[in-house]
């Protein structure tokens, strides 16, 4: 059996996908398939690190010096055709973490935030929390696909907006933007002098053929108005290490956001994730390369399924991510209904759509990071469950 069809029994790991099956999902029969980690175990290197790491027995206040530094250089050089200078770099233990502290740096309590809809749950409470308004540009569907309404997106920029998330590749439609795509909202940006906060912790995965492209790499302007935030945890399934990172080229800009950094306390990094980000990005290539070919696999197999096994749902064609757009709006049921069968009926645990906006509500998105015997399980209950309905 190959590295990524093993099956790991996660349950009683304190793992928020597999040990809250109840507490979300009302039932410990539901095959979870939400959270956005995957059911794989980390590249053999990472895992070496952290036992040679844990040896030593002292877990101290750990620096983050060249060691760390270097591979991540390298790391966006290769994977990513962008040159970034080590004192770019910043630190702290997640990209939601980062965003709060972004908002807080560099707007102020009333200021309007443009987000595209739907999208990545934690961007509106990165927003509402700190008394911002949500200022919503919403993709449009196109059959299969999504696009940016770019008359929309300038006149909400015209009418007022002190900052713009961007996610890129986009949690949970799966558009890797393309380079005009991302010139466009640059250019309006700059126009309307609107910070770009830029979440890329997907742009490792996306899929054969598809080129991820930071938005701050497409010239020295854009740079100076993008800040981006980056991390192995998706790539290499660290989310509980904690370790992340963020590019800004603009000196006054870093200085701001290090200074809220500092003020949270959020600027280190624990020893484990420290060390596990050093192993991925120095050891993760051959590893990484091999999991994106699984999931175009995983992918092709739950449209194929979906779609000519049952009359209703649809499956946006993404292009990265491990996570599945499904329209189920041919059900005909209302967003709680839908959320109740495919709990209680097909037990399958997936995220609500509407929990990414208005514009999802009739949507579920799936993660297919996991085994293929789990994916198959998860598909055929979701088949039978609409077959049977």
């Amino acid at each position: 059996m190959g590295f990524f069809e093993t099956v790991h029994n996660r349950t009683n790991t304190r793992s928020v996908k597999w040990d809250m099956r109840r507490a979300v999902f009302q039932s410990e029969d539901v095959l979870p398939m939400w959270v956005a980690d995957m059911d794989f175990q980390v590249p053999q290197a990472v895992n070496d690190a952290l036992i040679e790491r844990a040896k030593h027995g002292i877990y101290g206040y750990t620096i983050i010096n060249d060691d760390v530094k270097n591979p991540i250089i390298n790391w966006v050089s290769k994977r990513h055709n962008w040159k970034i200078r080590k004192d770019w770099l910043s630190f702290s233990p997640g990209v939601v973490a980062s965003l709060h502290m972004a908002v807080q740096a560099f707007t102020e309590p009333g200021d309007n935030i443009l987000i595209q809809t739907p999208v990545y749950t934690p961007f509106y409470n990165v927003i509402e929390t700190h008394d911002r308004k949500i200022v919503k540009n919403p993709l449009q569907k196109q059959g299969h696909y999504y696009q940016i309404d770019f008359a929309d997106f300038e006149e909400k920029l015209k009418q007022g907006v002190s900052a713009f998330i961007l996610c890129s590749p986009h949690n949970p439609v799966g558009r890797v933007w393309k380079k005009e795509e991302l010139q466009e909202m640059a250019r309006l940006c700059l126009k309307y002098d609107v910070l770009i906060l830029s979440d890329e912790i997907h742009a490792d995965l996306i899929y054969p053929g598809e080129t991820h492209i930071p938005m701050a790499s497409l010239s020295d302007d854009i740079a100076e108005n993008t800040i981006t935030f980056m991390s192995p945890s998706k790539t290499f399934n660290l989310a509980g290490l904690q370790a992340s990172y963020i590019i800004t080229s603009d000196k006054q800009k870093r200085k701001a956001l290090n200074e809220q950094l500092e003020k949270q306390g959020h600027h280190m990094l624990n020893t484990m994730g420290n060390t596990a980000m050093e192993a991925a990005y120095r050891h993760g290539e051959e590893w990484l390369d091999e999991l994106r070919n699984v999931l175009q696999n995983h992918k092709e197999y739950v449209i194929s399924m979906l779609e000519e096994k049952t009359d209703v749902l649809t499956v946006t064609r993404s292009e990265g991510t491990y996570l599945l757009w499904i329209d189920c709006s041919k059900l005909e049921l209302d967003s709680k209904a839908l959320q109740k069968f495919m709990n209680e009926t097909a037990k399958v645990g997936l995220n609500a759509g509407v929990n990414y906006g208005d514009e999802g509500a009739l949507f579920m998105r799936m993660n297919i990071a996991c085994p293929r015997e789990t994916l198959e399980e998860g598909v055929k209950r979701l088949v039978n469950a609409v077959n049977n309905r």
